[in-house]
């Protein structure tokens, strides 16, 4: 058992698993230093103010589904603003031959809706009572098929999937894509009775913080990240540490940007980047790891002055694969975030790529833009394209995909830590990729450093 003092915690990566986690050692007590290899904080999470819009690059908002997001914000009081999505963003679209329809929100719509068959809203009926998956492997895809259906599989998940994963549901397996999902079926033996049963189910005043609202933060989302570096000291973080090398050294670990020995290091870099920072770890034990399957998406966000399309009144609307369409989906921030465009404008970040496309992020801006223009133009009924704000961003490695090799993964990880005290691989290479993941994931690495000590 180590004493506080003689702790010192190397933290790769200051996006927003990194700052959490220094925040929650930094309230421990436990000194820390974070090594960055651009020149701010918080990855690719950064906000933008053009041509009247407030933009994002990254993810565009949070949803509250892990109390530890809500402590968060708690812990740093006024030093942000939490902005909460109005009602507009329960409403979801799906793209149904020439038109948008939307998800359904209930039993009424679902019976109703144009988006599944016949036969497989009769098939619904027997969920509850089909026989529990035994393949821990199986992917999301063959859960669906096997319990829902073929068309719940076309016009709800996959385009679900699209939206989170830019993926595809064929090749993610859901007891780590999707954690929950799995355990209603396993720990329930259904979704529909896994679910309202978990809902009768008594909660935690802990618990109940965990809301499921959309957020984001007035004035965008780096303010959260600006806030965090404020209450870390901008000291505590070395900028541009490009070429970052950790080295084994004795019982401790040295870093090419520090003169300092450390006893702990925390990764949450993306898994193609951890040969590189981690030359001293075999690179046989680690393949595993490091060769995880990302998609490439590219993001264009679009302003208007003038709105003269279909009216926004959702949180956006995602494209199912079968439609052939060439864009992934298309958010609506304006609709349920406010100033985000001037009034009767509109903000939307429209996606492009992943898995399944990933030619699409190799093309010109121009190639982009025609594309976004053409398919726009037919899906909102415009009648020209003229923003007045144009961004493209390119993510080739924008989303870790769990694959069929999620359970190697996890043990390799498990491996490597044990082989070499005070390594923690962390970061969206496991347990997650959204806001309340990252947040989560920080806070807990914080707190198996800080229960060490006791």
């Amino acid at each position: 058992m180590e004493e506080k003092g003689k702790i010192k915690v190397a933290i790769v990566g200051a996006g927003l698993t990194g700052l959490t986690t220094a925040f929650y050692l930094k309230k421990a007590g436990v000194d820390f230093q974070i090594f960055e290899k651009a020149d701010r904080a918080g990855g690719v999470i950064q906000t933008y103010r053009e041509e009247g819009f407030t933009f994002e690059a990254g993810p565009n908002s949070g949803v509250l589904s892990k109390p530890e997001v809500a402590e968060l914000f708690e812990d740093l009081g006024d030093d942000c603003t939490l902005e909460m999505a109005d009602e507009t963003a329960k409403a979801r679209w799906i793209w149904l031959k020439d038109k948008w329809v939307p998800l359904p929100s209930g039993p009424v719509s679902g019976i109703t809706t144009p988006l599944f068959s016949f036969s497989d809203k009769l098939r619904l009926l027997a969920e509850p009572f089909r026989k529990k998956g035994n393949n821990p492997d199986e992917s999301l895809a063959d859960l669906v098929l096997r319990r829902m259906g073929k068309s719940f599989l076309d016009y709800a998940i996959d385009p679900f999937i699209l939206g989170i994963y830019s993926g595809d549901p064929a090749k993610l397996v859901t007891k780590y894509a999707f954690p929950k999902l799995y355990r209603l079926e396993q720990d329930y033996g259904s979704f529909i009775g896994g679910s309202l049963k978990k809902a009768r189910e008594p909660k935690s005043e802990r618990d109940k913080k965990a809301t499921k609202s959309i957020f984001s933060f007035k004035g965008g989302l780096h303010n959260l990240i600006e806030a965090m570096v404020g209450r870390l000291g901008v000291e505590n973080i070395t900028l541009n540490a490009n070429d970052l090398q950790v080295k084994r050294i004795n019982e401790g670990y040295s870093i090419n940007h520090s003169d300092q020995v450390f006893t702990h290091v925390v990764s949450t870099t993306g898994s193609y980047e951890l040969e590189n920072v981690f030359s001293f770890i075999d690179k046989e034990a680690l393949n595993v790891v490091s060769n995880m399957n990302y998609s490439k998406v590219v993001q264009v966000a679009l302003g208007f002055n003038n709105w003269e399309g279909i009216p926004l009144q959702a949180f956006g609307g995602l494209v199912p694969s079968v439609e052939k369409r060439r864009i992934l989906g298309a958010l609506f921030l304006s609709t349920f975030l406010k100033n985000k465009a001037p009034e009767n404008g509109a903000l939307l970040s429209v996606f492009l790529g992943g898995i399944r496309r990933p030619e699409i992020i190799e093309l010109t801006d121009t190639q982009i833009i025609q594309i976004v223009k053409e398919e726009l133009m037919q899906m909102f009924r415009l009648d020209s394209f003229s923003p007045e704000l144009i961004k493209i961003f390119r993510y080739r490695h924008a989303i870790p995909q769990y694959g069929p090799e999620s359970e190697q993964k996890m043990k390799a990880i498990a491996r490597l830590e044990k082989k070499y005290p005070g390594l923690i691989l962390a970061g969206n290479i496991r347990d997650g990729i959204g806001i309340a993941d990252r947040v989560n994931q920080g806070r807990q690495v914080a707190s198996e450093i800080v229960n060490s000590l006791k």
